[in-house]
């Protein structure tokens, strides 16, 4: 099965192609010539993945699915959010949004926190969605090297360690995205068997 990933994140793409089953092929937007920036405008991760999904579809005419991805901080009502890759600004920097949390979190004793991946497929006329979600807190400093975004500070429940000091082979089988595109990958499976 061939399926088009609509996201220009290198980090994701790689993510994803080391969770998927190799029955699946992954297809990214430059692959099909999809170079312009996809419109995130929805107030929901649901909205905005789905948004993608369709953009692809109706553009290129291409079966796909999109996610979208939010840290969400008790203390904060659950900001950033659907805002997290533009916290600090619409420029995407990684390290200005992840700075910007520390100091909203400054004072703060409750540092709960958690990641939530929203996955939206569109299939042969039909839409789905497939959700992940991983619990832990915020600390107060970076700490590791591997990962993106804002896994030097997000430490998920159950560890001692970032995502960003676990390396991306741990972090693939227990993160957020892991488990949506579990999801995912579950119920494409289940199409397979069917259709032999």
């Amino acid at each position: 099965m061939k399926l088009v990933f609509a996201t220009n994140n290198k980090h994701k793409l790689e993510e994803v192609r080391a969770i998927l089953p190799s029955t699946i092929e992954l297809v990214s937007l430059a692959e099909i010539n999809c170079r312009e920036d996809i419109p995130e405008t929805a107030e929901t991760l649901e909205g905005n993945a789905m948004q993608k999904a369709l953009f692809v579809k109706e553009h290129y005419g291409y079966d796909c699915f999109a996610d979208d991805t939010g840290l969400e901080v008790e203390a904060l009502n659950n900001a950033p959010g659907v805002y997290s890759a533009r916290y600090a600004g619409a420029e995407h920097d990684a390290k200005a949004n992840m700075l910007k949390l520390i100091r909203e979190l400054e004072g703060k004793d409750n540092r709960t926190a958690r990641f939530r991946t929203v996955i939206a497929l569109l299939l042969n006329g039909k839409e789905y969605l497939f959700e992940g979600i991983i619990n832990g807190v915020i600390i107060e400093e970076e700490r590791g090297g591997a990962g993106f975004g804002y896994d030097p500070v997000f430490i998920p429940s159950g560890y001692d360690r970032t995502f960003a000091e676990m390396g991306n082979e741990i972090k693939n089988r227990i993160s957020h995205r892991a488990l949506a595109v579990r999801k995912l990958t579950d119920f494409l499976s289940t199409l397979v068997v069917n259709k032999e």
